[in-house]
């Protein structure tokens, strides 16, 4: 029995791939919470940290930049702890986060033009910035650059695959703020795991380093280089095209299992790290998966969205969707 919604998640849910893909990958499944995301971790632990420190007061507003997932998971935790919630995205949120913000009590304030230098983040980070600096009322919690936001992971997510797991020998985890990988990283490090840490990132991201392009997908991937990224953590970093990351989406769905499009990123780049560095299959080898494809039906899993996004190689990216009756 729990009380409050951020005390329930489902940590100990894995997908076995290797029957369906060829590969030995198990996925770590992170979509079974309230919130439907593994931000639900993130979102009690940066509230409860700012609680405590005394940031957050009664009448405080909290504000965030998110692209969806955090953004719902703060509307939960809002309402339950008693705060006004204020989330700023941009034009690749989905409807579906959206509208469960605004019914969770949440206000959603969407960014249309990016910032010349820094793109749609950049422009999401000075609204929020401009509206902190209107009234002590709003507090920003930062994502990007909050430890609440690693050591979520750090206290959760990765010492529960190392229990299933005691003989891991690598992890891939999706990059967007980081907060996932440096939690992971940091704890296998700290606790002298043998595995090596893997992060998955879109094409387009800047977070390692790469060149800026435009990314159709939110999740994964950023335009600002994430403030607490250290990549001295880091074993290997893989780049996915974002058809990639359709394709496998589709694939999984071809099998009954609807993931959303971080999973089908980290997923497609596993398999490729591992054909390459574990031909005959030998690792122990998990990927996390953040959330589920529900927030997604509307983009990856139509084909109108697709031709729209990739054009004549959206004929390629795997199973359509079968509507209708026979």
């Amino acid at each position: 029995m729990i009380v409050n919604p951020q005390d329930f998640h489902q940590d100990d849910l894995y997908v076995d791939l290797a029957p369906l893909l060829g590969r030995n990958l198990h996925l770590k499944c992170e979509g079974f919470n309230f919130a439907g995301s593994i931000k639900l971790k993130v979102a009690a632990e940066m509230v409860a940290q700012a609680e405590r420190d005394g940031t957050l007061r009664p009448g405080s507003t909290i504000v965030e930049s998110s692209s969806g997932n955090l953004g719902v998971a703060l509307s939960i935790v809002a309402a339950n702890r008693g705060y006004r919630f204020v989330c700023v995205t941009d034009t690749r949120c989905n409807l579906a986060a959206k509208l469960m913000m605004t019914a969770l009590g949440g206000q959603v304030y969407t960014v249309t033009e990016p910032d010349p230098v820094s793109g749609l983040l950049g422009a999401r980070l000075r609204y929020v910035r401009e509206l902190c600096a209107s009234s002590p009322q709003y507090v920003w919690l930062n994502q990007y650059a909050n430890s609440g936001n690693w050591r979520a992971h750090y206290r959760h997510t990765a010492p529960s695959i190392v229990r299933r797991f005691g003989n891991l020998d690598v992890l891939f985890v999706g990059a967007g703020t980081t907060g996932t990988l440096m939690g992971c990283a940091r704890y296998l490090r700290d606790t002298r795991q043998r595995a090596k840490v893997v992060a998955v990132d879109a094409v387009g991201s800047v977070t390692f380093g790469g060149v800026p392009a435009p990314r159709h997908i939110p999740g994964l991937g950023t335009s600002v280089r994430p403030p607490m990224l250290d990549e001295r953590y880091v074993d290997d970093v893989l780049h996915v095209r974002e058809a990639d990351t359709v394709r496998m989406c589709r694939t999984l769905a071809g099998h009954g299992f609807l993931f959303g499009g971080s999973t089908g990123t980290v997923v497609s780049g596993a398999l490729d790290w591992l054909a390459a560095n574990d031909p005959q299959g030998r690792m122990t080898a998990v990927a996390i998966a953040p959330d589920l494809g529900e927030r997604y039906l509307e983009s990856i899993y139509q084909p109108g969205w697709c031709d729209e996004m990739f054009g004549a190689e959206a004929g390629h990216l795997g199973r359509e969707p079968v509507t209708g009756s026979h």
